[in-house]
């Protein structure tokens, strides 16, 4: 009963997102009834002290980059260079390849550091102009984005300083590199696939007679200037992004250490405040890049940015706000769901699976997807049975780099199913509902859960680290 509890409240969150209600409304309504049906004397103190407490807490960590990252995006819009992008994209791949040069600008930056969501914000603009001048339908606009920020970039190629790639080297020793040749072979697995699935995707709208679409929303604005900025002069914004963030990704821990404490008043005894760089100097590093590229921006494009900046800033806010708070109740969502018995029942059930990497697997990915997060179901997953997947490991002789790679790319598979944070961002961003676009978003979340048991069988069959 527990079990069909906690399942009950995932599949009601996942049909009311699909049918395009608000998650900020419904997650915590799914949540608390979950807890209703278990102990009702729980559903308020849940709410405020598990709900309402990590639903504020991711506020408080990420909202700033919301922010900034849609502010970024508006200015990339409104300065016209996400039309000289484009044109110089057009050029240099030709208008039948606009999905992989969307592709290859997101992996550019996630693999750079910037956090997908910001991806999202500032790829967008330039990604409908280039599908619209394409004639590709908008509806695909999602998944293209989909495959080029949250897959290999985020979890499969080594390297990748997203979170998804970090979490796993506290539990197993290892470092962001760990099996570069599996992962990297997975990472092709997932950009061939794909871009065939994508590829096939807009040669049947083409068929059919469908072009970008009508009486779309949150379509950004035609740019009112004159002449279009050199395009190289048009990235430099998005590549300080991707350096600057790398640069205060190392200085931040060198030069705050570990920890910094300042006193938060001249009057009275308050206590210090204390901050656990080590935790946030990767937020840190974010926010500071994205102020780099928004100055950049301002200082490359100011006429134009100006004229509309009123108006502009304000869309931006809102964007921000919304995508800001669906993520987050998200988040107070998948914490409530994992404190329940049912959740136990499932995490207790994965652990019968025999195989060590097919038991991580699965564990990590269906973690993610009933918490709707990567990190959150994988963080969940090795918390509780990280123990238990080293001691399997040793005993059938995997290395723990393997381990590593197949829980990072595991927590990017079942993660992006209809509730998760990182979908409805895109989807409200990009102005696109559930029914419209989320087809192909979930195509791409089964190409790149696939390629987690593409990894694993190559592993067995050759070796291979």
């Amino acid at each position: 009963m527990a079990f069909l509890i906690v399942l009950a409240a995932l599949c009601f969150l996942m049909y009311v997102a699909y049918r395009g209600h608000s998650v900020i409304l419904f997650a915590p309504i799914a949540a608390l009834g979950a807890v209703l049906l278990t102990d009702p004397s729980l559903v308020a103190p849940m709410f405020t002290g598990l709900f309402m407490d990590k639903m504020v807490g991711f506020l408080k960590l990420y909202f700033p980059v919301f922010l900034l990252g849609a502010i970024f995006g508006k200015l990339i819009e409104t300065s016209g260079f996400s039309k000289s992008i484009v044109a110089a994209t057009i050029r240099l791949v030709g208008r039948e390849r606009a999905m992989l040069a969307i592709v290859a600008v997101c992996a550019l930056l996630t693999y750079g550091g910037v956090s997908l969501f910001v991806v999202v914000f500032a790829v967008y603009p330039f990604a409908a102009e280039l599908f619209r001048q394409s004639d590709i339908p908008k509806r695909l606009v999602p998944g293209t984005i989909a495959l080029g920020a949250f897959t290999f970039t985020m979890d499969a190629l080594p390297g990748t300083p997203q979170i998804q790639n970090i979490i796993p080297t506290a539990f197993f020793g290892t470092d962001t590199w760990a099996a570069p040749v599996l992962g990297t072979l997975g990472g092709v697995f997932i950009l061939i696939a794909g871009l065939i699935y994508l590829n096939w995707r807009r040669r049947a709208a083409l068929k059919a007679g469908e072009g970008y679409g009508d009486n779309l929303i949150n379509e950004p604005a035609p740019f009112a200037g004159g002449q279009l900025a050199h395009p190289l002069l048009a990235i430099t914004p998005l590549l300080l992004v991707g350096i600057a963030n790398k640069v205060f990704s190392v200085w931040l821990p060198q030069a705050y250490g570990k920890q910094h404490s300042f006193d938060p008043a001249v009057i009275g005894d308050a206590a210090p405040v204390v901050q656990e760089v080590s935790k946030i100097a990767a937020i840190w590093a974010v926010e500071g890049a994205l102020l780099i590229g928004i100055a950049a921006v301002l200082v490359f494009a100011w006429k134009p940015v100006m004229a509309s900046f009123a108006e502009g800033s304000k869309a931006a806010i809102g964007g921000a706000l919304l995508a800001a708070m669906n993520t987050a109740s998200e988040y107070g969502f998948g914490a409530v769901i994992a404190a329940l018995p049912g959740f136990l029942v499932v995490a207790n059930a994965l652990a019968a699976i025999p195989n060590p990497l097919v038991n991580e697997a699965i564990t990590v990915t269906a973690l993610a997807g009933i918490t709707g997060s990567a990190s959150g179901g994988m963080s969940i997953a090795l918390a509780a049975m990280a123990d238990t997947f080293i001691a399997n490991a040793h005993a059938a002789s995997i290395p723990m780099e393997v381990l590593h790679r197949v829980a990072a790319m595991a927590s990017g598979g079942m993660d992006t199913l209809p509730h998760n944070g990182a979908v409805i961002t895109l989807l409200a961003v990009t102005g696109l509902s559930h029914r419209q676009a989320y087809k192909d978003v979930f195509a791409i979340t089964l190409v790149k859960t696939a390629a987690v048991f593409v990894v694993i069988g190559l592993y067995y069959a050759t070796g291979l680290v």
